[in-house]
């Protein structure tokens, strides 16, 4: 039997006055290494205002169990005491959590490893959906640029793509049932999965891949359902595996067939996977990360709408842009992005193009004012 491991709470996000969902514990060892926990509220009694505040000064923190995380995250979400920008930090925190867990190089990869994090992650995008209730795309927008960030792109990237596929479904299908939602936000969150197979160094290097290096980039797709689809003993409630293994296989797919692994366009690609592209495409250019540069929101959207019916499902983009607040996007229409672009890709900078101007480089000279002494030369 594995260490039970705990997580600290803050005092503030804590129930009050309410049944407790979870327990309370405290560390009782003041020797790091020799970390003792012992439960001091029990989980199914009510915990009110006034016993947080002897437990407070008390004690300097309080922790919860990592097996009762998602108990946790769920009474946060429905706390009138929480703010939506807590509530899906912890829900974030969660999900890179789940995700370290099957990305960590030190853990044996397992098929009990990979049912627990796809277990992990479904919780976490459940509720998701729950506290993106009342947001728009552009809301989405303004709440990811207020979340603590962190330093391993597949995890911030993964998250962030999640939320924007449960948003974008809800814009293109307001009546989108629960299950379709669970789907969209989980293959977003997993849709990078078979990068557990590209060594970390190769991930994170944001100075410009090698031909050799962007190939085995290139490997993710397929060894991400490879892992989904060959753990057949993997099944968890109300989840269809092959359907988050199409979003995972074929988010590189172009609706002009010139994506990858396969080379199938239109709507050969599965409806969640050409959602996830562009949710995927926009977070890469627009979401500051502390190595990268980003593109405004206007010319985030100039530079993908260039790619319509090429890269991307023009309909959905038409929705999805339709839902971002934005500049003049035609004071941008001088770049686009360069072929050679990929989301799968830290860029430092990204290869963005500037656009030459027809007739660039031909020379109209210049304009004359001629007499009528002249025009008579000229006809002669």
């Amino acid at each position: 039997m594995g260490i039970k491991s705990y997580f600290s709470v803050s005092y503030d996000l804590i129930v009050r006055d309410k049944i407790a969902p979870y327990d309370l514990f405290v560390n009782s060892s003041s020797v790091a290494e020799k970390q003792k926990f012992v439960r001091i509220f029990p989980q199914g009694e009510e915990l009110t205002q006034d016993d947080l505040a002897k437990l407070r000064k008390k004690y300097l923190q309080l922790y919860v169990s990592e097996d009762q995380r998602n108990l946790y995250m769920k009474s946060l979400v429905q706390s009138d005491e929480a703010s939506d920008i807590e509530a899906v930090n912890f829900i974030k925190d969660s999900a890179i959590q789940y995700l370290h867990n099957v990305f960590d190089p030190e853990k044996e990869f397992s098929t009990e490893l990979l049912y627990e994090t796809i277990k992990g992650c479904k919780e976490a995008v459940e509720n998701m959906i729950d506290v993106l209730d009342d947001y728009n795309i552009d809301g989405l927008r303004a709440l990811i640029g207020d979340l603590s960030g962190h330093d391993f792109y597949t995890y911030d990237h993964s998250i962030n793509v999640s939320m924007y596929c449960i948003t974008l479904l809800r814009a293109m299908k307001p009546n989108a049932s629960r299950a379709e939602l669970v789907h969209g936000g989980l293959g977003g969150l997993l849709h990078d999965l078979g990068k557990i197979k590209v060594p970390t160094n190769i991930l994170n290097k944001a100075e410009g891949l090698t031909d050799d290096e962007y190939l085995i980039i290139k490997t993710h797709p397929d060894a991400g359902i490879k892992l989904l689809l060959e753990n057949e003993e993997i099944s968890i409630e109300d989840l269809d595996l092959k359907t988050i293994g199409r979003v995972v296989h074929e988010h590189h797919e172009n609706w002009d067939g010139k994506g990858y692994p396969q080379g199938i366009k239109e709507k050969e690609i599965h409806l969640l996977a050409r959602v996830c592209a562009i949710a995927d495409f926009f977070d890469a250019i627009t979401t500051k990360r502390s190595y990268s540069q980003v593109v405004t929101i206007s010319q985030g959207l100039s530079i993908m709408e260039k790619t319509v019916n090429k890269k991307l499902d023009e309909k959905i983009f038409k929705i999805f842009a339709a839902h971002i607040g934005q500049s003049n996007v035609e004071t941008v229409r001088q770049l686009q992005m360069s072929d050679k672009f990929d989301p799968s890709i830290p860029y430092s900078v990204l290869p963005l193009e500037e656009i030459k101007e027809m007739f660039a480089g031909d020379d109209f000279g210049k304009i004359r004012f001629i007499d009528e002494k002249e025009k008579e030369k000229e006809k002669k």
